[in-house]
């Protein structure tokens, strides 16, 4: 009896530590995204096109595309205008999406596994529980997004996500602790003043001459990350977790906020 308790702590205490990690493996686990539903699409890109020029005026005067589910994946969409769209659940695994504008539009849910979005515009987006593992999202603006989405592994080298919120939803934590999921992933030069990481995973993350300018940190897992020449003005690391983080300069750190409060800061290493 008491190994059967032992054992359900445990096991309670793993699913606790990182459930959004867990819920997303869980996810891409039981997908098969070389299936027909993950790698194909039921449109051309002509048709996506007329489908979006032929949307209806939103109250400020632009056309809001109704994609909603739709199969769009492997298929070349550079440059179209997807912005105020509802792209709710779309599949666009390895689409090339190469500077199109998706600003205010609505990526709930959507598949976004390794697609290029190089330069694309994202601003004010929603991407809540969005799978964007790999995505290419060079010099792309998601400034003023909301993003709970899930970017192990994406490139978003010279990126501008001033003032968008990566946060943790604590009001909706029934699937899970919803946050933005950087693992891995490489945000040298980008621009994230201003923005919301509070509880965010950043493991790992490459962040050489980031600008993290009054950034909330709180909270968030940047075990591991190199945040070699990162621009910390302002920056608040309470309980931030700093275990074998590559830290800029003293000078640099001096400018930090709360950073006596960060959690394994004995552990963190300093850049020369």
């Amino acid at each position: 009896m008491l190994f059967r308790l032992v054992f359900s702590l445990v096991s309670m205490s793993v699913l606790l530590l990182d459930p959004i990690d867990a819920m997303s493996q869980d996810m891409l686990r039981n997908v098969d995204l070389n299936s027909p539903d993950m790698s194909t699409a039921e449109m051309t890109r002509a048709e996506v096109e007329a489908l979006v020029k032929a949307a209806p005026l939103d109250a400020s005067g632009q056309r809001s595309a109704d994609l909603h589910g739709k199969r769009l994946s492997h298929l070349d969409l550079s440059g179209l205008d997807f912005s105020g769209g509802n792209l709710h659940l779309v599949k666009f695994n390895r689409t090339s999406l190469k500077r199109a504008r998706f600003d205010r539009a609505i990526l709930n849910q959507a598949w976004l596994i390794d697609a290029d979005l190089t330069e694309a515009s994202l601003a004010k987006a929603s991407l809540l529980g969005t799978q964007m593992q790999r995505a290419k999202l060079g010099g792309a603006d998601l400034s003023g997004a909301r993003i709970t989405a899930d970017l192990s592994g994406a490139s978003l080298i010279g990126a501008t996500l001033s003032g968008a919120d990566l946060s943790a939803d604590m009001r909706n934590q029934s699937m899970g602790l919803m946050r933005g999921v950087l693992k891995s992933a490489d945000l040298r030069n980008a621009n994230l003043s201003g923005a919301n990481l509070s509880r965010a995973d950043l493991e790992f993350a490459k962040l050489q001459n980031a600008n993290l300018t009054n950034c909330n940190l709180s909270h968030a897992d940047l075990a591991g990350a190199d945040l070699s020449n990162a621009k910390l003005a302002g920056a608040d690391f309470t309980e931030t977790d700093l275990a074998s983080a590559l830290l800029p300069s003293a000078a640099a750190l001096e400018k930090a906020r709360n950073l006596d409060k960060a959690r394994n800061l004995n552990q963190a290493r300093r850049s020369p």
